[in-house]
């Protein structure tokens, strides 16, 4: 059986100092909106009880769905970086990029850079290359191919949206596709839901229907993202029945407010193709706030 965990939405906070040539720009109105509201309800404890809770739980592989820094400052990404070599061993954390994390022009390129261990493929060079494009990425992990897609593309002001384009929806299908014949189970990362009406519409995937399409035509067992902050689970045609859809909350969210406290989810893959086992069960942080509910949730509530 291998366990995989969810994680998503870390905003690792609390901000750094910035310049005002950094604030002139996008950053200014998520700087306004961290302090306004951001602040009040992230927290980095929260993250780091989960990933304890996770640890306990012995998971073989972490993934980390998006939005790991709040206004993609060189600061930040650069913290990011040190979390992720505290997190653990490339080899068993495979993250994407979410929206916050190509905030500005140049972001994209400098967290990718920054953090390529964890978001290169098996495949990919050792060594970053500029010219090179990293998602689709595969990871084969036991009987598992993760595969990692990027919607993170840099946006105007009061805009969260990301984009799932028709070079990547190629690239995307011969590696699903290339992972069945290989007899395994295939889970894609990407950090905007990849439903319609899952979130408001400045902050929609555009290339839902082509990812939709992506799934049907290529196969896949299961869809992990981030970005809404929510729980959620919807489900896209594949080729040989319904394929769930998994939200999760922000790993640093803490109590009290408008969303749900963090969490993490945990799946448990068994069996063959044709045969496939997928249990689901969500860990969500305690009414206390200092440790994660001993109780899972049935994600699937089967």
């Amino acid at each position: 059986m291998f366990k995989l965990a969810h994680i998503s939405d870390i905003h690792l906070g609390p901000l750094p100092s910035l310049s005002f040539r950094e604030l002139f720009s996008k950053r200014i109105t998520g700087f306004v909106n961290w302090h306004r509201n951001r602040r009040m309800h992230l927290f980095g404890s929260t993250l780091d009880i989960l990933l304890d809770d996770i640890r306990r739980q012995s998971a073989d592989h972490v993934a980390v769905t998006g939005d790991l820094v709040n206004l993609a400052s060189g600061i930040e990404i650069r913290k990011a970086a040190a979390w992720l070599r505290e997190l653990g061993d490339p080899s068993q954390h495979s993250v994407v990029p979410g929206n916050h994390d190509a905030y500005v022009p140049g972001a994209y390129e400098k967290s990718m850079r920054a953090w390529y261990d964890y978001v290169r493929g098996d495949l990919a060079p050792v060594e970053w290359q500029e010219d090179k494009r990293i998602f689709p990425y595969v990871r084969v992990r036991d009987k598992v191919a993760i595969v990692g897609c990027s919607t993170a593309v840099a946006t105007p002001p009061f805009s969260a949206s990301g984009y799932f384009g028709k070079r990547q929806a190629r690239e995307t299908v011969n590696v699903l596709r290339a992972a069945g014949e290989a007899g395994l189970f295939r889970v894609i990362l990407i950090h905007h839901p990849p439903i319609r009406g899952a979130t408001s519409f400045h902050k929609r995937m555009i290339g839902i229907r082509r990812f939709a399409a992506v799934v049907s035509s290529g196969g896949a067992e299961l869809v992990l993202h981030g970005h809404t902050h929510l729980n959620t689970v919807h489900w896209l045609r594949g080729q040989t029945g319904p394929v769930p859809v998994v939200g999760i909350a922000s790993a640093s969210q803490g109590l009290g407010g408008s969303k749900p406290p963090a969490a993490y989810n945990l799946f448990s893959i068994a069996g063959s193709p044709g045969a496939w086992e997928l249990k689901g069960e969500r860990f969500n942080l305690s009414r206390s706030g200092d440790d994660v509910s001993t109780e899972s949730v049935d994600i699937f509530g089967t």
